[in-house]
């Protein structure tokens, strides 16, 4: 007995290092954990030890300990899918991704949420929105949005519109209105309403095109319908 509790107290600083007590829930607890930690690709946890998930970290933009469940860059990613895969995720972190709704919501089930949407043009501006509340209902419920207290970082308040919408894909369209003011067959997920206010998840297209209206990575309160931005990240972070 004697010997077995010394090779357990031998083994104790091996054991504590490779396996951390507490598995990271977010970027939060990562930066908490280590604060001199880079923006970068990190793993979290956000049903527990065995939804293992790769996400983006955002440690510099407005303070910092961001965690991005959907981010724009370049087009490499197709991001018109059907419901299964906006539930469970796709693409890579390092590059464009989403993070699934199914993490999104155990998420803002277990803290309270900010959210900061980054977003540039072709041209190179920048320019941001952020909201002090944000959270999503269960599939059950649609995976409905919650999302208020916009504060205007230049890009205008495009996604208020939006809030108390149930999620849709093209192959689930979860909106009972009757009005029908897009191409909704093209849009292809987001809380879409009778139309848009903002599209993140649209076909990625460059800059100002009119060719084909308001199928783009839209934001209408900044660039309006016919204009796809260059980049688009959404990201979340506990509220202080």
């Amino acid at each position: 007995m004697k010997l077995l509790s010394f090779v357990l107290l031998l083994l104790a600083p091996l054991l504590t290092s490779c396996y951390p007590l507490v598995l990271p829930l977010d970027c939060s607890d990562i930066h908490d954990n280590d604060n001199s930690r880079p923006s970068g690709v990190y793993t979290i946890y956000p049903i527990g030890p065995t939804s293992a998930v790769q996400v983006y970290c955002d440690m510099e933009s407005q303070g910092g300990h961001w965690t991005v469940f959907q981010r724009r860059l370049d087009g490499t990613v197709n991001f018109y899918r059907g419901w299964d895969q906006y539930k469970t995720g796709f693409g890579i972190a390092a590059g464009e991704y989403w993070l699934g709704l199914e993490s999104l919501y155990h998420l803002t089930q277990r803290k309270r949420y900010e959210l900061l949407v980054d977003m540039e043009d072709f041209e190179g501006n920048k320019t941001f929105a952020c909201y002090s509340s944000f959270s999503i209902d269960a599939e059950s419920s649609g995976y409905t949005l919650h999302v208020s207290g916009f504060t205007n970082g230049g890009a205008g308040d495009s996604l208020s519109y939006h809030n108390g919408q149930k999620f849709s894909t093209f192959d689930r369209d979860q909106d009972s209105s009757d009005t029908r003011n897009c191409a909704r067959s093209n849009l292809g997920a987001f809380w879409y309403k009778s139309c848009y206010s903002t599209n993140p998840n649209g076909v990625y297209r460059w800059g100002n095109d009119s060719s084909l209206s308001s199928v783009g990575v839209d934001w209408v309160q900044w660039k309006g319908r016919n204009y796809s931005l260059k980049t688009i990240s959404m990201k979340i972070r506990p509220v202080q």
